[in-house]
Parts: structure tokens; sequence; C-alpha cells
């Protein structure tokens, strides 16, 4: 058996674990510059918000409705996930992160009789620990998880855990499952789904597999296998590292400033190359791009890209930033205002995979890495990431709208809850 654990509406649950008077109101989490809604509570569904309505179109009907209206908070939901990932480590005995609040769990050896109980138990415990609620799917497939996931968060009557055991149950859960919300299922597919007639994951699974092979690729026949009950998506199969990775931001504050763009990107670069020693990566190559706001026609528009190859994969804060000082420094024209900037690393591998430069002398590239395990030691036992960091860059937080935005409670010392 396999186990889904799905957090609870994981943004808005993260905010009313420090904020309990968000508890029993409609709260709606909002994009990067409070564009639209990225995340929301069972209340503010149930009065009709929608994820992806543009903030300032429903921000009369939030303030008539009581809404509590929040700013994205990413660096408070991140440390949340860990603590939440740390409690289900402490219970199981394998846990695969899925996303920032999915994670899928072996539940192999145990009895039927077994599961049910050890699952409300595991959920139990998340929220005892972290304050976090969950819900819980277990099933011989990770699909069939997902599918049992979302009747164990849609229905109070599972307590929290939901099982499918045995065939019939599969058949009645894929009927009542539409076809458009099963994992692997995106929105073409499931429009040509709809046009020939299939709108249940049961018509799918039902489907003959040569129908199948002729009519989806890889992908979809993976998911019509797992529908079925035959794994094929383990534990082994699912990398544990990105292949890819894209740090970027809108400013709320439009910038024309080299320096300031040069801060931007600089800080973008760090980020990355933190995640690609977290992870025993190295960067083969970055892209950085910049472009002005297309929904100001009255300005002057321009967009542009580079990207450069490291001479040696990399995952050095220095040599990332100063490469996406040089990169930027290629693209960036005066006289225009820029709205969005990002970094990008399109090819990742791993740090025993390097292919070391004949010209880099390799005392040099021991005392680098020996600099930044330093870092990162540093910085992993601080309140903050970057209480050490290169000069490259600061801050643009300044930058970036954010005017509903809630405490750092547990990155910042300045932010913890005082208890009076």
């Amino acid at each position: 058996m396999l186990g889904l654990i799905d957090c609870n509406n994981f943004f808005v649950s993260c905010e009313r674990v420090f904020s309990p008077s968000l508890r029993r109101r409609p709260v709606v989490v909002l994009s990067n510059n409070d564009g639209c809604i990225v995340a929301m509570s069972n209340e503010a569904k149930t009065i009709g918000l929608k994820r992806g309505m543009p903030y300032y179109q429903i921000k009369t009907f939030c303030e008539r409705n009581n809404v509590a209206v929040l700013s994205g908070n990413h660096r408070l939901y991140g440390d949340m996930s860990s603590r939440v990932m740390a409690t289900l480590a402490s219970i199981v005995p394998e846990i695969e992160i899925y996303s920032i609040d999915e994670a899928f769990i072996s539940m192999e050896g145990l009895k039927y009789d077994e599961l049910a109980p050890l699952g409300r138990e595991i959920v139990r415990r998340v929220l005892r620990d972290t304050g976090i609620p969950a819900s819980l799917g277990l099933a011989s497939t990770k699909t069939l998880a997902k599918v049992a996931a979302r009747f164990a968060k849609k229905y109070s009557g599972y307590r929290g855990c939901c099982i499918i055991p045995d065939d019939n149950a599969r058949r009645k859960a894929l009927e009542l499952t539409y076809i458009g919300d099963v994992w692997g299922i995106g929105r073409k597919l499931n429009k040509k789904f709809v046009n020939v007639g299939i709108e249940t994951a049961l018509q799918f699974a039902d489907m003959p597999r040569t129908n199948v092979e002729r009519m989806l690729n890889v992908t979809g026949l993976r998911a019509w296998r797992e529908l079925n009950g035959e794994p094929c998506i383990t534990f082994d199969m699912t990398e544990s590292g990105k292949r890819q990775m894209c740090c970027s931001r809108s400013f709320g504050t439009m910038i024309t400033d080299f320096d300031q763009l040069r801060q931007a990107v600089s800080l973008f670069a760090t980020i990355l190359s933190r995640k690609l020693r977290e992870q025993h990566s190295v960067a083969v190559s970055m892209s950085v791009f910049i472009h002005t706001n297309a929904f100001r026609e009255d300005m002057a528009q321009y967009y542009n890209s580079a990207h450069r190859c490291f001479p040696e994969a990399t995952s050095d804060t220095m040599d990332m930033t100063a490469m996406a000082a040089e990169c930027l420094k290629s693209v960036y024209r005066k006289g225009y205002s820029y709205k969005k900037a990002g970094v990008i690393i399109p090819e990742i591998v791993s740090e025993n995979a390097v292919r070391r430069s004949l010209f880099t002398d390799a005392q040099i590239r021991v005392r680098r890495n020996r600099l930044m395990d330093v870092l990162d030691r540093i910085n992993s036992t601080s309140i903050s990431h970057d209480t050490v960091h290169v000069a490259a860059y600061a801050p643009v937080d300044g930058l970036v709208r954010g005017e509903h935005r809630s405490h750092l409670y547990t990155t910042k010392l300045d932010d913890i809850i005082t208890v009076k």
C-alpha cells in the first residue's frame, strides 16, 4: 500500500496556525504583487471565490463579506512544509516529497486492519506537531492514492484517512471522480476526453488498452495502468532532485536602473545556488530574462533573455551571481521600465558527474567548495537563509507589493510571537 498525505488548504492553514482569528472565516492568499487568488479557505469557496480571480476585481466583494486577504508569504509556507515532512519522516520508514504540501509515504508490510488506525494517527500527529490539518489517501498505486486523498479531504466521515482496499472500492471511487481530477490528465487531455464522451475516471479506466495507446502518450498510458491497480510510478522511479530550476519575480514598482536589476538577479542566482547544493547538484548553464509590463500599452515594450554555459558546472554562489550579472548586462537596455526578471537553470546534473575543466585550479575549487559549505552551515543554523551572503545582491522585497503579508513567524527573530 502507498499513501498520499495532502495538507488541507495549505497556505491558508499556515496563516491560521499563527492567527487563530482567521479560523472559520473566509480567507484568500494572493500571488506575487497581490495579483490574483492562489489559495483560499473552504469558507471563501462557499461564497463563490475561485482560484485565479484578479484581486482588483473582487476587492469590494471581499470587504463586504469580511474576507481576510493575505499576501503570499512563501518563506513561512516553506518552513512549515519542512516541519510537516519532518513529522512524517519520524513516523513512516519511507517518504517521498512530491510538492510543498504533498508527500507519498510507504505503508508496505501492514495488514489491512492496521492501515486505518495508523493513517488516522499520522493525520493526528501532523496536526498536533505542526497545526496543519491534512488528509491521507491509501491505495495500491500513487494515482489511486491521489484519488483516495481527495475523498478524505472532501468527506469528513473518513476522519482524515480514505482507503481503496479492493477492486469494488476502486471502481466506486473512480465512478465518482471527474476525469479532469485524475493525476496526469491536463487541460488539453481533459478536453479531448470530454469531446469523446468520457467524463469519469472509471470510463477512462475501462477503455481498451489498444484505444488508450492509440489516443494517448506514455504519461496517459501510465495513468490508465495506475487507475487499473497496476503500480507504474514507484518510489525508486522518482528522482529526488530537480532537472530544471527557475527563480523569478514581478516587481511591485517598475525598475529602470541597471544596478537594481543586477541586485535582483543576483538574489535569484543566490537562491538557486543554495537549492542546487541542497540536492547535491550543479548547473551546466544559466539563462536570465527581463521584460517590461505587457499590460501597459502606453509604455515602450521590451523583452529579452541571455543564455551562457559555465566553463565548469557549478553550484558556487559567486560563480552564479557573476554569470547572472554578465547575462543581464548583455540584454539590459536603458530607457525601459522593467516589470519582471528571472534566472533559469535549464540543465542540472549531479555534482558527481561534473566534467572538470583543465583550466580550473583544483586547489581553488577545493577552497571555494569549503567556503560554500561553511556559508550553508552558518545560514542553516541561523534564523535567516541570508545571514551571510555575497555583496552582489540586496533584498528586493521593497520592490514587491505585499500590502497584506503576515509576519515571518518561524524564520525571523523579530517576528516571533510574543506570549502575554
